[in-house]
């Protein structure tokens, strides 16, 4: 690989980190979660009827179901998320998220949407790193 490549992907890593620490800093100020947390329910937030096993969501936020059975831990206590086990199989619980989670999730939207809009990537830029990504993804 060559030296270029590899200064690239360390660039978009840190790049990446000081977006997450910045949002995460942001939520949390404000709304009490961490970005990891925001990005488990807006992702719970896409599926049918706002809800998913804790294996399908592992797999759209991409961490182990584990992983992901303790983020949730903390947003069903406050009452953002509910789990129901299910009958057939204890091993396998359905997540849903809860009208206060769909409230929280609306605020948050916009919180980071604004925060988005103030950075300042120009147009040209935008598209020139978006197809960028494209291509390394």
């Amino acid at each position: 690989m060559s030296q270029k490549k590899t200064e690239l992907v360390f660039s978009l890593l840190a790049a990446s980190s000081k977006i997450e620490r910045r949002f995460d800093r942001i939520l949390s100020n404000v709304r009490g979660i961490s970005f990891t947390e925001y990005f488990l329910l807006k992702r719970l937030s896409s599926q049918a009827n706002n809800a998913a096993t804790r294996v399908d969501l592992a797999a759209l936020v991409h961490l182990t179901p584990s992983a992901v059975t303790r983020a949730l831990k903390p947003l069903e206590k406050i009452g953002y998320v509910r789990s129901k086990k299910n009958e057939r199989d204890a091993r396998q619980s359905l997540a849903t998220l809860t009208t206060a989670g769909s409230e929280l999730l609306s605020d948050a939207d916009s919180m980071l949407s604004d925060e988005i809009a103030a950075m300042s990537i120009s147009t040209a830029n935008q598209k020139e790193l978006k197809a960028l990504l494209d291509g390394i993804l």
